[in-house]
């Protein structure tokens, strides 16, 4: 898939996502903040939460308190939520450093907003990833979406897949567990190569709520394209995400590590051109293991395999010496040719 100018697939280093999400806490200038650092990091990408509260929720939801939270759901999105005109200027901005920037949309009312804003493309969370009337007015847009499963299962996430697959977008599946934090008895990275399997048809990656960079680098080795996490300028910070969210220091270690494990992922089994040097000295060539007059038929006593692997007789090779004749005497230790034997 393709967002921005941003290629994203298994033959390009994993795209890293910085989910400023409500870590600004409201606040635009503390956003803007955010996103230089994350810009100064090495982050291509920034994501937002867009939420208009009258169209995401029902009065019930006042009620209802998160377990990382000490007031309500509404009132946690009230306080943090951006204005419409605050995260227009929040998408220039970012676009002026040259980022990518995308957002989720709780509700219609905020698709509408982001498409008003002409974003390149779409994030659905894992708690809209059953929600097929969102899911299919966004899908209609006809622009890439990002859609975390958390909460999922690849059964029931298949009629939200069917939706994008029908509007014939371009879209990634990100694998993820919705604890804040995520513990590792409940992170699962099998649940990468589970989508990878299901849904050929997908980018898949990973959206992390796990602390530290292990899960998300763990990962890009079983093939995940993408790694989205909260991301903050400080975790002194006070806010539901923060505790899982990464740092600057942290958000740079990832960027850099994950594009190492992606290099290593795609290379071969094989020798290489500088192992060579190693491998002379480092393997084994065949030596008499004692004095042998010539004459000797060779017996699995008579030789052995020791450094450098300078000699002409590889220790790959002893079998193949066994039972020939030696046409001169050797000394312990002294390297093998082809010339000291008989001709078989």
């Amino acid at each position: 898939m393709k967002i921005g100018n941003r290629e994203i697939s298994p033959n390009h280093p994993p795209l890293v996502i910085a989910e400023i999400g409500i870590n600004h806490g409201g606040d635009l200038e503390v956003a803007k903040n955010m996103v230089r650092l994350a810009h100064e990091s090495g982050c291509e990408m920034i994501k937002h939460q867009t939420h208009i509260v009258e169209d995401e929720m029902t009065e019930e939801a006042k009620q209802i308190f998160p377990p990382n939270a000490d007031v309500s759901i509404w009132e946690v999105m009230e306080q943090c939520a951006l204005s419409r005109e605050d995260e227009k200027a929040l998408k220039e901005y970012a676009e002026s450093l040259g980022m990518i920037f995308i957002s989720t949309p709780f509700s219609r009312a905020a698709a509408d907003f982001l498409e008003s804003l002409d974003v390149p493309a779409y994030k659905i969370g894992s708690g809209e990833a059953d929600n097929l009337p969102l899911i299919r007015h966004i899908a209609s847009f006809g622009k890439p979406v990002i859609m975390s499963t958390g909460m999922q299962t690849i059964d029931t996430v298949r009629a939200s897949v069917e939706i994008l697959d029908n509007a014939g977008i371009e879209y990634a599946l990100l694998e993820c567990t919705n604890l804040y934090p995520s513990p590792p008895e409940i992170v699962s990275l099998q649940g990468v190569t589970d989508l990878q399997k299901a849904f050929p048809n997908a980018v898949v990656g990973f959206s992390d709520h796990s602390i530290g960079p292990e899960m998300a680098l763990s990962s890009v080795a079983l093939g995940a394209c993408i790694l989205e996490r909260h991301f903050t300028d400080t975790m002194e910070r006070v806010g539901p995400d923060i505790v899982c969210s990464m740092d600057p220091a942290e958000l740079a270690l990832i960027i850099e590590k994950s594009r190492h494990i992606h290099t290593a992922l795609h290379n071969k089994k094989e020798r290489t051109g500088p192992e060579e040097d190693v491998y002379r000295f480092a393997r084994g060539s065949l030596v008499a293991d004692k004095d042998l007059p010539a004459g000797t038929v060779i017996g699995e006593s008579d030789i052995w395999a020791r450094r450098p692997g300078s000699g002409e007789i590889a220790g790959f090779e002893f079998d193949a010496v066994l039972g020939r004749k030696l046409k001169v005497a050797a000394k312990r230790n002294q390297q093998l040719k082809w010339s000291d034997f008989e001709d078989a």
